[in-house]
């Protein structure tokens, strides 16, 4: 069984656990953690930072979340240490309004530093899920890395996702005691996710994005291939090689289709659209090239994907939940369960590498079956039993 995410109402208390996320992967992996809570009536609340703020939308009617704070940014650039203190002040603000009992963050995101920060500040407990990943590189992935390490140093419960992960938090010197190996919420999240999914597609509550449902003929002949692309390090050079490999994918291989939610970022969408967007007019459907996908639609193009290319860290996990193999578009990668399991490769972004590993896989399809049959090394998909359970037993009434 799978966590649900229609919840119970919540319990008021002047002492609520806070939740406090603000980017899309933060609100996805969170869902379970706050719809457990609430389905014990433990008091929580929600606190949206912000950064993802277009996306967000969606994603809270989804996983029916009706955030009580939110943190407006007026940002005058786009410098992480501007975006730091905006936080910084503006979660200071409603912090001390609320009062939580508990701030939990997650991951690896400047809302997470900024968030443990202004907690720490208040003397106010903090829990860090998915917690002890590292690459060991402090510009790979930039500035994740360092972000995650420094919440590390404040927070009291650290939520490991997989035993290394929590090996490297020991590792680290923090007190075993306040380390606790639960497993993933991404796998809730995709598990519950995709059953809810169904049934909305079932019922007719829910339709597929255009770019999606024009896709869909070209399934019944093509094999699909998911792409996504938005890391620092690989803006530049690493985009052009990314889509660079896409295009000679598609024209060695009259069998794929590809679609490719392009991240909003100049960065990333300008040097996609300039390698790729004359070939998508001409490959007639076999090439989608889209803005980003809600969760539910980006669900089903894992459910019918041969296989992934991203250097996403949430897809790696998604990937693996729905047993669809991931290619990492990066050197490195703070989840290597993934390649241990055998249900990912690190191929970087050298385009005749990527275009190599990619042929190689469809000669046949032997090694693609063995890494869909991988066992997903991220958990089982009650995760965030197990967080409540903790906090359950820690947090003072």
């Amino acid at each position: 069984m799978t966590t649900s995410f229609t919840a119970a109402p919540d319990t008021a208390s002047r002492n609520p656990i806070l939740i406090s996320v603000g980017t899309r992967p933060e609100i996805i992996k969170m869902a379970p953690v706050y719809a457990e809570l609430r389905r014990r009536g433990m008091p929580v609340a929600w606190v949206h930072t912000g950064q993802h703020r277009e996306m967000a939308e969606s994603l809270y009617s989804f996983f029916d979340i009706a955030p009580e704070h939110e943190v407006m940014l007026e940002r005058r650039n786009g410098s992480l240490a501007h975006l730091n203190a905006l936080l910084l002040e503006g979660l200071s603000d409603v912090f001390e309004k609320v009062r939580p009992s508990a701030v939990l963050v997650h991951g690896d995101t400047t809302s997470t530093l900024g968030s443990a920060q202004a907690a720490f500040y208040l003397d106010i407990p903090i829990g860090h899920v998915e917690a002890g990943l590292r690459t060991f590189n402090a510009r790979e992935p930039f500035p994740e890395e360092k972000n995650r390490e420094l919440t590390a140093r404040l927070a009291r419960w650290h939520f490991a996702p997989t035993p290394g992960a929590a090996a490297n938090l020991n590792g680290e010197g923090l007190a075993a005691g306040g380390v606790h190996m639960v497993g993933n919420t991404a796998v809730d999240a995709a598990l519950a996710g995709t059953s809810r999914l169904a049934e909305l597609l079932g019922s007719g509550r829910l339709a597929l994005p255009g770019p999606l449902q024009r896709l869909q003929p070209h399934l019944a002949r093509c094999r699909l291939i998911t792409v996504t692309a938005h890391r620092r390090e690989n803006w530049g050079p690493g985009i052009r090689n990314i889509a660079r490999a896409v295009a000679r994918l598609l024209a060695a291989h009259d069998d794929l289709a590809v679609v490719w939610p392009v991240h909003g970022n100049p960065a990333v969408s300008d040097v996609v659209h300039a390698e790729l967007g004359a070939l998508a007019d001409r490959l007639e459907g076999r090439l989608c090239l889209c803005p980003p996908l809600d969760y539910p639609a980006l669900l089903w193009c894992l459910q019918h994907s041969l296989l992934a290319l991203t250097d996403s860290g949430g897809i790696q996990e998604e990937g693996a939940a729905l047993s669809c193999p991931v290619l990492v578009l990066r050197s490195t990668t703070e989840r290597p369960e993934l390649i241990e399991a055998g249900a990912g490769l690190i191929v970087g972004t050298d385009a005749d590498h990527v275009l190599a590993t990619v042929t190689q896989l469809l000669k046949g399809g032997a090694e693609l079956k063995r890494m869909r049959r991988a066992v997903n090394p991220f958990g089982d998909g009650h995760t965030a039993r197990r967080i409540a359970d903790v906090l359950a037993r820690e947090i003072e009434a």
